[in-house]
């Protein structure tokens, strides 16, 4: 019978096991000091890491918001030229068209200063990324395939992002009719 008081045997260990003991026995311990040190080090790079993240984070929920906002005045803009177009075509008073010349420019200057850009114009290759095709139109000299040839609302991009897409009627060349072989033609 083995004596209680004794110690039991130790478990046998792998080679791996005793030359991983070996290694933590060779090392010094570690100083509080330099533990510290690193923590903090490492607590001062988490936390610039957190400050970057944060500010990105504030920069894109403001650009959002300021996108949603522009979203709803597009088509009060839109309206606003349509009407000015109308004006300018019926003979009005002189300080009429330079107030509403004056307030186009404005609007200008408002989008181009929130960096809001327009997406097509007329007689560039039609891009389907930035556009949509609304409708077809006969090619010209100054229209070639492809072209657009008229813009039924400008699309207009935001802080190289698509605010909102163009519909456009692009040019196309009418489809070629293949003459009839002699045999077709013969009932």
């Amino acid at each position: 019978m083995p004596d209680e008081t004794s110690e039991p045997p130790e478990p046998e260990t792998s080679p791996a096991a005793e030359a991983e003991k070996g290694i933590a026995a060779s090392r010094p311990p570690a100083e509080p000091s330099e533990d510290w040190a690193t923590r903090y080090k490492y607590l001062l790079a988490d936390f610039e890491n957190f400050r970057r993240r944060t500010e990105r984070d504030r920069e894109a929920i403001s650009r959002q918001a300021r996108g949603a906002m522009l979203r709803e005045l597009l088509p009060i803009m839109e309206a606003f030229r349509a009407a000015r177009e109308a004006v300018l075509k019926l003979p009005s008073d002189e300080a009429v068209r330079r107030g509403l010349d004056l307030l186009d420019r404005e609007w200008r200057t408002f989008l181009k200063h929130e960096g809001v850009e327009p997406v097509v114009e007329v007689g560039h290759p039609f891009k389907a990324d930035e556009a949509e095709a609304v409708g077809e139109a006969p090619t010209t000299d100054t229209h070639p395939e492809g072209t657009v040839a008229e813009i039924v609302q400008q699309g207009y991009r935001f802080f190289g992002g698509l605010l909102r897409p163009a519909k456009v009627v692009v040019a196309r060349a009418p489809p070629r009719v293949a003459a009839p072989s002699p045999k077709e033609a013969e009932p």
